[in-house]
């Protein structure tokens, strides 16, 4: 545990899940475009990891092929079949729906850990407050509109890459003691490349279309989604899980939808309702009584 002040930590949990709160839009123009799940995801990972390597490149591997084992199944899990199932979701499903049932990955998160870790289980007052804080999210995405569109291969994908990310918790856990933040970011995103390639073999070839790759819109997604909410982000968010605990910082992925929400307002004049208002109400309120024992603890 680091000596500085706990507060900065809370800060970069918060600045990442802003930033991830924007990605959703930065896939959909992307998938617009032409672009397929598969590769939004090697682009943006493979970009991430040739610029995380200039910075942390003296370590090759792990101290152990248990830890190594541990860097891989980050990658596969917070990588490679996360974004896979996230990005195809997002193509048969509608986003809000996408938004609702990835956000739910606390609630998976909690769930998984306390099943491994006795320090991680949560008391009820958490639960609780983790549920009020899932309600206050999921009328935050809805936002006044009511209208269900149903799919159910979206709404399995979209809770398959919510159950992933609690597993990449899971690993994560296990060597994020051992190692710094930009050595476990960059074995993330090398495993996370690694792992798609036989998706490309099996399914589907890598598209690579000058065209499409070369217009402005795309390469400016595809910088976004590579250096600032990859590498950048990873690396951040791996720092606060070290330091806040992993049940603690995937709480604040509930405010996703919020971030979603204000940038929709801004770039693309979505209005805000006052259900979306009372969600945010709500969704602050559950997160602090989530966080009430952790503080306790701490």
């Amino acid at each position: 545990m680091s000596n500085k002040n706990p507060i900065i930590y809370h800060v970069m949990a918060i600045f990442v899940v802003a930033v991830w709160g924007t990605t959703f839009i930065a896939s959909k123009v992307l998938l617009d475009h032409g672009l397929m799940p598969a590769d939004i995801f090697f682009y943006r990972f493979a970009l991430a990891y040739l610029c995380i390597l200039l910075v942390n490149h003296k370590q090759l591997l792990a101290n152990n092929w248990k830890d190594e084992l541990y860097m891989a199944l980050t990658g596969v899990f917070g990588g490679s079949l996360y974004f896979l199932a996230e990005n195809t979701a997002l193509q048969v499903a509608q986003a809000s729906d996408v938004s609702i049932l990835v956000s739910s990955s606390p609630i998976f998160t909690s769930i998984v850990l306390a099943i491994f870790y006795q320090s991680e289980r949560i008391s009820k007052r958490q639960t609780l407050g983790m549920l009020i804080a899932f309600i206050g999210m999921v009328f935050i995405v809805l936002n006044g509109q009511f209208i269900l569109h149903v799919s159910v291969v979206g709404y399995l994908l979209a809770i398959a890459a919510a159950c992933t990310w609690a597993l990449y918790n899971l690993f994560m856990k296990k060597v994020m003691d051992n190692y710094s933040s930009q050595f476990i970011s960059r074995k993330v995103f090398f495993y996370g490349v690694l792992s798609i390639l036989p998706y490309y073999a099996l399914v589907s070839p890598l598209k690579f279309e000058m065209a499409i790759l070369s217009e402005t819109a795309v390469w400016g997604c595809l910088l976004f989604l590579g250096l600032l909410a990859s590498m950048y982000c990873y690396v951040l968010w791996n720092t606060a899980m070290a330091n806040l605990g992993s049940v603690k910082t995937t709480v604040y992925l509930y405010m996703a939808p919020l971030f979603t929400m204000i940038t929709a307002y801004i770039i693309l004049s979505e209005r805000i309702t006052w259900m979306a208002i009372l969600g945010t109400v709500i969704l602050l309120v559950g997160m602090v009584m989530a966080e009430k024992k952790s503080k306790k603890k701490a």
